[in-house]
């Protein structure tokens, strides 16, 4: 069996922990990684995980609930919803911009020229299966 995706959190970035969380939900969610009915680990267990306080997690899986992307059910926890919202276009371009600026700021530093910032990208690029395009 393949292990459980992985929510990435840095408690080094300037954003706050619940949205690094919720963020986090929303990639796996929209690449495919977690899809619809997929279990999400408990608030405890991903508090534990991540050695982050458990009303963090909660505060961002309740974002996520009110979005309709997770739905909990009393007892057995939470769970992506069986049709998760698309992100409104404005949103969606807002957050591409934000990742393509930090991709951007990070591949100048490391001295990456255009095309092989270009190219690492397009190797990462998920076929649908929610893991990484050509190897």
């Amino acid at each position: 069996m393949a292990p459980a995706p992985r929510i990435r959190i840095n408690p080094a970035l300037p954003t706050p922990i619940w949205s690094q969380i919720e963020d986090g939900v929303r990639h796996l969610v929209a690449c495919g990684a977690l899809g619809p009915g997929a279990a999400l680990p408990s608030v405890r267990d991903l508090a534990r995980t991540e050695r982050v306080n458990p009303n963090t997690v909660a505060k961002a899986y309740q974002r996520l609930a009110d979005a309709g992307v997770l739905e909990t059910r009393r007892g057995e926890g939470t769970f992506v919803a069986a049709r998760p919202p698309a992100m409104p276009t404005a949103e969606r371009t807002r957050a591409l911009r934000e990742g393509a600026l930090r991709y951007a700021s990070l591949a100048v530093n490391l001295g990456a020229s255009r095309g092989e910032a270009a190219s690492v990208l397009a190797e990462a690029w998920p076929d649908g299966d929610g893991k990484g395009g050509r190897k």
